[in-house]
């Protein structure tokens, strides 16, 4: 029977293709079968072999390659299911007329993230007590080896009942706050709390009071919530309460520190609390009292808290143990107002499910053996001393140029310039210095920035804390010098014109 001419030509298999079986594209120790069908991928996806080509016979590959057959064919299989080729009974096999992107096919720029400050003068370092630590350590590892079933299935939202009852009762005899261990809520730090409380209690778009100069990051967790921060200034008493009726009278919450403002450190004044507790009654809107770093007063009783003169009415109190222990153990808490229970709960459900189980019985451990409480003292003891050589060191190499005022709580303190000073230099003191820590103008949002440092004590060897604050100190006096006679040049050029 006379054969009658197709339109379209059978494709000619290639005898011999090029592969790299060598390149930076193989994975190192890889089998035979997977060398193979990643150089054959790398072969397709830069074009070698275009789309509709016949790709070698089984047979033919596997002699060029000097592989077994079944690693062909197995790598061929592979290439069809992940949609690079396709199988034509009795022709063979093809590279596919559409390809699929290959993660790596194209080089990537690239990614660069901040990583957190760790140098001295950084913010967010801790010691922790090698005592508290042995401690630790033991309640750890005899949680671990009475391995129980409550790891094996999804917990209360909320984090271990143990744990909230140890952490109730800190509350109580450490911040004057009364709740049940029904109203915590274990969450990963005060970040963590601040949204998922947010996102039971805010719809998009509504507003809340924020401190001006504040905490960023409190800001940013807001902003991604869908809230709208509304800028409240800070003076020497707090947040003022007068400046947030007038923005905004109908805002849904406020965020405060009031306990150790961040950054500038002052304690909200008592009838600033009161002030700020009426308007949340009257407004029908909620406090979140960051409590930050509370548990390192160095001078005279902490004020009470927020909440425990509220009585967790209209205040959401956060709190965390990553200052107190160290922060890799990843776990704060709120103590919640009981008409928030559910709706808070059901949000975290929905978020996360339920907090990591695995260490909540050594951190309970440690409350309630008073362990928790020794490294406290111990740390409050260690801090200060760093507190006061680094306030000392900066005030006293600057030449007064700097003022420093010596906060009575927290881990960090604020330097600042004369309110004129230029904001430039304090930029350009510390990229001299090569030092961390913050600009304190970053921490402003709308109110005018003031020129200075926000610099952390904590967790640094008061030895290279004393030799970085004197970089600094002398950063900034040259700075102050070289600002000042180029500003002297430029009124001379100004008065000789």
């Amino acid at each position: 029977m006379r054969k009658i001419p197709t339109n379209s030509a059978k494709p000619i298999p290639k005898s011999e293709l090029p592969l790299d079986l060598t390149g930076a594209h193989i994975t190192e120790g890889a089998s035979s079968q997977d060398r193979l069908y990643q150089a054959l991928c790398h072969a397709i996806t830069g074009g070698v072999a275009k789309p509709g080509a016949a790709l070698p016979p089984s047979r033919i590959l596997a002699k060029q390659t000097g592989f077994q057959r079944n690693a062909v064919t197995n790598a061929y299989e592979r290439l069809i299911a992940d949609g690079f080729a396709v199988a034509r009974v009795g022709s063979g096999t093809f590279v596919a007329a559409r390809i699929p992107t290959r993660v790596g096919s194209k080089p990537t720029k690239a990614i660069t993230i901040d990583a957190p400050q760790r140098g001295t003068l950084a913010l967010g370092c801790t010691h922790i007590d090698e005592q508290a630590l042995r401690r630790f350590r033991v309640f750890a590892g005899r949680r671990l080896r009475a391995f129980g079933s409550e790891h094996l299935h999804y917990g209360d939202p909320r984090g271990s009942y143990e744990l909230r009852t140890a952490i109730a009762n800190h509350l109580l005899s450490a911040r004057g706050l009364r709740c049940d261990p029904d109203q915590i809520m274990l969450t990963s730090g005060t970040q963590h709390g601040l949204r998922i409380v947010l996102s039971a209690i805010l719809k998009p778009g509504e507003q809340i009071w924020c401190e001006d100069p504040g905490y960023p990051a409190a800001r940013k967790s807001i902003e991604h919530c869908g809230a709208r921060p509304v800028s409240v200034p800070v003076d020497d008493f707090g947040l003022i309460v007068a400046r947030g009726r007038t923005a905004a009278p109908n805002a849904r919450a406020a965020y405060v520190t009031p306990s150790h403002q961040f950054p500038l450190g002052v304690q909200m004044a008592m009838p600033r609390r009161l002030e700020l507790l009426d308007w949340a009654k009257d407004a029908g809107a909620w406090v979140f009292e960051d409590d930050y770093d509370s548990e390192f007063r160095y001078d005279g009783a902490p004020l009470l808290s927020l909440a425990g003169i509220d009585h967790l009415q209209r205040v959401i109190y956060m709190g965390t143990f990553a200052k107190t222990l160290f922060p890799g153990l990843r776990i704060g808490y709120c103590a919640l107002p009981e008409r928030l229970i559910g709706p808070v709960t059901m949000a975290r459900a929905a978020m996360d499910r339920f907090p990591g189980t695995l260490m909540e019985g050594a951190v309970a451990d440690m409350l309630n053996s008073g362990a928790f409480a020794a490294n406290l003292r111990k740390m409050r003891n260690i801090y200060r001393e760093a507190r006061d050589a680094l306030a000392t060191t900066l005030t006293d190499a600057s030449d007064g140029q700097l003022t420093v005022p010596v906060p009575s709580q927290g881990l960090h303190l604020v330097a600042k310039f004369a309110p004129a000073t230029s904001l430039e230099i304090a930029s350009q003191a510390k990229a001299a210095a090569g030092v961390e820590g913050w600009l304190l103008a970053d921490t402003y949002l709308r109110a005018r920035p003031a020129p200075g440092f926000v610099l952390g004590f904590a967790g640094h060897p008061i030895r290279e804390l004393v030799t970085s604050a004197e970089r600094l100190a002398k950063a900034s006096t040259a700075s102050l010098r070289a600002h000042r006679k180029t500003a002297a040049k430029t009124r001379g050029t100004r008065t000789g014109g």
